[in-house]
């Protein structure tokens, strides 16, 4: 093989590297007010400010917050769950898992559809329902979607990240299971016991990561909340599409400071989760010692 073909083969993957740490550089410079094509050429920390001061953004970040950790949460029990009868019934190969992976693969805009035509007052549930007479009118179903409860969202991303848990922690915890697990079992633990005292603890480094990947996807999601969020208030990247496709473009600034915000806000969440990470590391080794 040519020496030069490991370079070229890297060469798409340098070239996406630099393009993304252009646009996010080149963000940053335009949250900053610098934008020489709009008549923008002072650097400044106004949009930050305006933002920040602004209750609108206070609501708007209370409530990414709330769908990001809560649908996060859920998706993890469940995800863990899936991935736990995937093991203990062997079906971790075959149908099963190319079932999981269409699931991952289909877009967020094809679950909003999915959870329009099912579940709002036009939908599938509702015409049942009124239907079978447990409504009068269609107009009596609950509403699901464009609430401020938010199920709707939190129940699209719990969809579409149930999948994506159960296929990221399924080979850690398969391996687990068939080496320390079933050597817990052969000397006389219970499968629920070698499941929540081996199987599982060795299988959350995994499960973790899957965790903090999702929660950021989420946090920083826009196609849920545009599609079926409420119209007040608004998630933080909605916000941001609103103010990016303002009629007026020096309104950019504003859009790439609250874009600005959500990437300093994953960054805080990533940080965090390396310390609580870091701390039970030390923890478990300092365990291991004495």
């Amino acid at each position: 093989m040519n020496k030069k073909t490991p370079y070229i083969l890297i060469i798409p993957i340098v070239l996406l590297g630099v393009l993304f740490i252009f646009g996010v550089v080149n963000g940053i410079v335009q949250s900053l007010g610098y934008i020489p094509a709009f008549g923008l050429k002072s650097i400044t920390l106004d949009y930050y400010i305006s933002i920040l001061k602004n209750p609108i953004f206070l609501d708007s970040l209370k409530l990414s917050l709330q769908i990001s950790i809560v649908s996060s949460i859920l998706a993890i029990i469940l995800g863990t769950i899936l991935t736990a009868a995937l093991v203990y019934t062997n079906h971790t190969e075959g149908r099963v898992i190319q079932v999981i992976k269409l699931a991952i693969l289909v877009p967020y805009t094809i679950v909003a559809l999915f959870l329009i035509s099912i579940l709002s007052q036009n939908g599938l549930m509702a015409r049942a329902f009124y239907k079978l007479g447990w409504i009068s009118s269609q107009g009596e179903f609950p509403l699901l979607l464009y609430s401020k409860n938010n199920f709707g969202i939190i129940l699209g991303y719990v969809w579409k990240e149930v999948p994506f848990v159960a296929y990221f922690s399924l080979s850690l915890m398969n391996s687990v299971n068939k080496t320390l697990g079933e050597a817990s079992e052969n000397l006389g633990a219970s499968k629920l016991k070698s499941f929540f005292y081996i199987t599982l603890p060795l299988s959350m480094p995994a499960i973790r990561k899957a965790f903090l990947i999702i929660l950021t996807f989420s946090f920083g999601a826009y196609d849920l909340p545009f599609l079926i969020g409420a119209t007040l208030p608004k998630a933080l990247p909605v916000q941001a599409h609103i103010q990016y496709i303002h009629p007026d473009l020096r309104h950019r600034p504003y859009a790439m400071a609250l874009n600005g915000l959500i990437l300093l806000i994953t960054w805080i969440m990533a940080f965090v989760y390396y310390l609580v990470t870091k701390k039970k590391r030390i923890k478990g080794e300092i365990n291991e010692k004495y």
